[in-house]
């Protein structure tokens, strides 16, 4: 066990890092953050900062002599740098559970073999083999880089009459999946908390609702008629977590299809989609992330209200803090990020209904 007192070491420093000090602080942890970004909003709220490259060895080795444990709020940090913290401090989760979501063929290839089901895809890393993706999956479709993607980067939809060299040319010529489309009624996160010892929780799945590839809207809890889908997600995330020994916050995301859940995507942390948990349940994604990283009991997840609602604040929607704030229902969250650009995540607010 990790006592109280001791540091916590995070690599990366936004809003998901931001939030994990917050709740470590709140536990009695200190927090040193590494990370290269100027502007972190992490480093605002905790103990120490190293701006430093996450392949910066001497900078590393410097860091896991600072700290008592090392976790990540990001998944597109080096694995490599993971497994030299590996074999110097407790680092939770490992490096493979990174390597295996920074590449979403090796991600699909690993959920599926462990017997869940995908969209129908394709690796493609040519333009003729994406012409016969595209030939043997047919359109509609979306091409996405296997790695360094998020938040509808890195994607190019398909149609009928979409120009397959341009669409090449668009995602970079970059090893790439191409995915057909397929038909849901709503798409929905389950979140899983496992700790060293193999127990985990999961969370009240919430429905979400994506504008332009950016999550705009969590709600729980889903619709009654995804209760079976999120039976079945559940399962196969518990699956996943044991597959790989994980320890910490794990999210996959599902498509809720006619026939079960559909697979989308895996994140190795603490989610977007989990902001509700902060007011919404009786402990939040990121408190029961520092538990089990530290070896402590795991928390209740469930709601602390009938309903909860949170919406992101992507650019200019970020100004209207007043009027969020003249709302009593509201729970407003900034993340003290300098410049609103478009696109841009700036914060999120809750409601408890």
């Amino acid at each position: 066990m990790i006592a109280p007192g001791s540091t916590i070491g995070i690599l990366g420093g936004g809003q998901l890092g931001r939030m994990l000090a917050m709740a470590a602080a709140s536990m009695g942890y200190r927090v040193h953050i590494f990370a290269p970004e100027t502007e972190l909003p992490a480093g605002d709220v905790s103990a120490a900062v190293t701006r430093a490259a996450y392949t910066d060895h001497a900078a590393l080795e410097a860091f896991s002599a600072a700290v008592d444990v090392v976790t990540v709020e990001f998944e597109n940090v080096d694995a490599e740098s993971l497994e030299f913290l590996e074999s110097r401090v407790p680092t939770r989760p490992g490096a493979r559970a990174l390597r295996i979501a920074q590449d979403r063929l090796a991600e699909k290839d690993f959920f599926t073999g462990l017997g869940g089901r995908a969209a129908p895809y394709r690796s493609v890393s040519s333009r003729a083999e994406l012409e016969t993706a595209v030939r043997e999956i047919g359109t509609p479709g979306i091409l996405k880089t296997r790695r360094f993607g998020y938040d509808g980067k890195g994607q190019v939809r398909i149609n009928a009459d979409t120009s397959l060299d341009t669409a090449w040319a668009d995602i970079g010529e970059n090893p790439s999946v191409y995915e057909g489309f397929v038909r849901f009624d709503a798409e929905f996160s389950i979140l899983l908390a496992r700790a060293e010892d193999g127990s985990s929780v999961v969370y009240p799945a919430p429905r979400n609702t994506h504008e332009s590839g950016i999550l705009a809207l969590s709600e729980v809890p889903a619709p009654a008629a995804l209760a079976a889908h999120v039976e079945d997600a559940a399962a196969m995330a518990r699956k996943v977590a044991d597959a790989l020994d994980y320890v910490g916050l794990l999210t996959l995301e599902f498509f809720g299809c006619a026939d079960g859940p559909v697979f989308n995507e895996m994140a190795p942390r603490v989610h977007n989609s989990g902001h509700w948990t902060i007011e919404g349940a009786h402990t939040s994604q990121f408190e029961n992330h520092i538990r089990a990283i530290c070896g402590l009991p795991l928390g209740e997840t469930g709601l602390s209200a009938r309903a909860v609602r949170m919406k992101n604040l992507i650019g200019e929607d970020a100004n209207d803090w007043a009027a969020i704030l003249a709302d009593p229902r509201a729970h407003l969250h900034l993340y003290g990020k300098s410049e609103v650009k478009p696109g841009r995540k700036m914060g999120h607010v809750t409601w408890l209904e």
